[in-house]
């Protein structure tokens, strides 16, 4: 990797690592839980099932995915665990939000209760597990899986800044980076990758490069793709 780029993704990653560039980001429902989490007033469950559901409706503007967020957890009364094991859920064929609809919601609290029935935690599903079992898609292991891996920057990551690190189990190491469109398109652009498919195998790709930055936390360098995007508008 050129010096020159690498100096300036530190910097990103080290600018743009901070909760005030993040106010308005479906990530402040997950770390409402955690901080309820920390003081005992919610289950580590609350912090996945948050994560979780707004990993997956995070797709497309940031302001109607914290808008449509703030209504499922409204309709749970934010209580994410009780809801979920409640078995009672909003069960209709009309938008949550973009094309999932609160008959797919449903479907995955009654998903998750089936999980939460076998596991405390979610930390040790796989992302097959978290794919099939639990969003009721086929397996794809060419898949990306960026919700999946969002959500999992969101839970492992533990500096304290932005990422939770409520997952206690798992390695930094083994996070993928969470490839989207527009991160495929800031990581080409910086020569981070020239694969032509938005796959599993260019997702960690990028990551791999990032490891000759971060080699024990590659997935801080998503803050250093944020951080192009922001300055490249």
């Amino acid at each position: 990797m050129d010096a020159g780029i690498k100096e300036t993704l530190i910097g990103w990653a080290e600018e743009y690592n901070d909760p005030k560039y993040f106010q308005e980001d479906p990530i402040i429902f997950p770390t409402k839980f955690a901080r309820k989490y920390e003081a005992g007033e919610a289950a580590l469950a609350d912090v996945e099932i948050a994560g979780l559901l707004a990993a997956h409706l995070a797709w497309g503007r940031r302001a109607m995915i914290v808008r449509d967020c703030d209504r499922m957890f409204e309709e749970m009364n934010w209580r994410p665990y009780d809801y979920v094991m409640n078995g009672e859920y909003r069960n209709e064929d009309v938008s949550l939000h973009r094309t999932i609809k609160w008959s797919q919601f449903a479907q995955i609290c009654e998903n998750l209760r089936n999980i939460y029935a076998e596991h405390d935690s979610l930390e040790g599903l796989t992302d097959t597990d978290i794919r099939c079992r639990i969003f009721g898609q086929k397996e794809d292991r060419k898949a990306p899986n960026k919700k999946i891996s969002m959500m999992r920057r969101w839970m492992v990551r533990d500096d304290g800044k932005v990422d939770l690190g409520v997952w206690k189990n798992s390695d930094k190491t083994s996070l993928i980076m969470p490839l989207d469109v527009h991160v495929y398109t800031q990581a080409t652009a910086l020569g981070l990758t020239s694969r032509k498919q938005k796959d599993i195998v260019t997702a960690r790709e990028i990551t791999d490069a990032f490891k000759e930055i971060w080699p024990e936390d590659p997935c801080k360098g998503d803050f250093a793709l944020f951080g192009y995007g922001v300055t490249q508008k």
